[in-house]
């Protein structure tokens, strides 16, 4: 992919806190489908794509256009996934990423949460931090910037 508007594609690698705290900062505001998401239980990962506000090209613009790009997201080590506060019948379903938390249990393992814009959240419990996050198409402009309290 080639540099758009001082865009460079987006490639990282979650090991530690602090590493999803960098994932959870790029993804603020991807919006997804609600069919997006899959948990494979037999690979122990969970899955996702995403539309990722391009954040790193708003800062210090008051008006657009920004951009967006498709994102694709995965987590490895995962022993189980819940919805909570969401509709998985709901396919088309559109939620918006607010944040992505770690609360560490014993030896490493802990609960990966993905949090929603209206409540909802997947639960993914972990035996260690391992993800994996790029962009996957050329980034598109969009006039909107996303604006809330956080």
């Amino acid at each position: 992919m080639t540099e758009r508007h001082g865009y460079r594609p987006l490639r990282l690698m979650v090991e530690d806190a602090d590493d999803l705290n960098v994932l959870s900062s790029v993804l603020q505001d991807a919006i997804a489908k609600i069919g997006d998401f899959a948990y494979l239980p037999h690979r122990r990962r969970f899955a996702f794509v995403a539309n990722r506000f391009i954040w790193e090209n708003a800062d210090g613009k008051k008006r657009g256009p920004y951009l967006r790009v498709r994102a694709g997201c995965h987590f490895d080590d995962v022993v189980s996934a819940q919805q909570l506060n969401l509709r998985p019948d709901a396919k088309d379903g559109v939620v918006e990423l607010l944040a992505i938390r770690f609360d560490a249990g014993a030896d490493g393992a802990g609960a990966v949460r993905l949090d929603f814009a209206g409540g909802g959240a997947i639960r993914l419990e972990v035996e260690s931090l391992n993800a994996q996050a790029a962009d996957i198409t050329a980034p598109w402009p969009t006039q909107a910037r996303p604006d809330h309290d956080t």
